[in-house]
């Protein structure tokens, strides 16, 4: 297939668009570069354009007739939403809204959406985890913003039977690529393992939990790690699930058990063998106290099979591809 993968020179796009291009398909990555790095497009064809472009963007799908776009680009920062809300709904939803519109006129029927376990706001449950069918209440613009785009793309199915999606929802990405040519380079980067490994190769003086009072087994915010190889694939997955005339849905992409920040904390130390330093802070605006991801659905609709759930080798090419950036 000839695929449109916006946002496909950042962290998890990269790796989606490797997979793609590994799999066959024609893929045409399309970022402004405002985080991604032109370097990390290592399959397809870059072009460099801002999705706020209307114009520019027809005149790609003009150009290329692509039969499926995966939609990446957006903002991502929770606490950055909370203080800039304006920014998230202009980049995640409204930009999304366009995208989708000009799919409509330009006849591209699958769309894989870049979601968000922020959709389901502060778990009811610890150890039950979120199902696809919990409530949904987020709790920052960041999630708000994603589930709009959600809302839409329902809507956009029900009024054209032929238009088929599917929305992952992602828990915590995490990892780089085993073979270290791929991972997460962004300067702007919140995420919990890039900055601990970072301490531990001295690259920041220390690190710091944001919030060490909250109601879990050791005070701190715990989440679903994934490796970000096996949210790649379950992109492709995704999309062979359509052609295969699957219907529009909504899938959760997590391992299905939560490890705290603390607990983080020690594997890093553990495998990098360095004991850096740490520091408590107060809680961060829009951060849940614990969200853990129910997994059956896409193992069963999707037929995902992960083959990277081990929290060390996650640190490990985490911290490998660190020490090389």
């Amino acid at each position: 297939m000839k695929i449109l993968v916006t946002g496909g020179a950042g962290y998890i796009g990269s790796h989606v668009n490797r997979i793609l291009a590994k799999a066959g398909h024609e893929v045409v990555v399309l970022d402004n570069l405002s985080t991604g790095k032109r370097e990390m497009v290592l399959a397809g064809k870059l072009v460099v354009g801002d999705l706020a472009d209307q114009n520019f963007v027809s005149n790609l799908f003009e150009k290329e007739r692509f039969e499926a776009v995966l939609h990446f680009a957006g903002s991502i920062i929770v606490p950055e939403s909370v203080k800039e809300p304006i920014k998230y709904y202009k980049n995640n939803t409204q930009n999304a809204l366009d995208l989708i519109h000009t799919c409509q006129k330009f006849n591209v029927r699958k769309f894989i959406f870049s979601s968000t376990a922020a959709v389901y706001g502060i778990s009811q449950s610890l150890h039950d985890g979120c199902s696809e069918t919990s409530p949904l209440n987020p709790i920052s613009p960041y999630g708000r913003s994603k589930l709009m785009t959600e809302w839409m793309l329902e809507d956009m199915a029900v009024a054209n039977p032929d238009f088929k999606y599917v929305a992952l929802r992602y828990f915590n990405v995490a990892g780089a690529a085993v073979d270290g040519k791929l991972g997460q380079c962004s300067s702007f980067s919140t995420h919990l393992i890039k900055m601990t490994c970072e301490a531990a190769l001295g690259k920041r003086k220390s690190m710091t939990v944001f919030g060490h009072d909250y109601p879990t087994h050791d005070g701190t915010c715990i989440r679903d790690y994934i490796h970000v190889e096996d949210l790649a694939q379950a992109h492709l997955d995704a999309l062979n699930y359509l052609n295969r005339g699957g219907t529009s849905t909504v899938v959760n992409c997590g391992y299905g058990h939560g490890t705290s920040v603390k607990e983080i904390v020690s594997i890093v130390r553990k495998v990098s063998g360095v004991n850096f330093k740490v520091e408590l802070g107060p809680r961060r605006d829009g951060d849940s106290p614990n969200i853990i991801a129910q997994s059956q659905k896409i193992k069963n609709l999707l037929a995902w099979v992960p083959r990277h759930d081990n929290l060390e080798l996650i640190i490990k090419t985490a911290l490998e591809w660190e020490r090389n950036l």
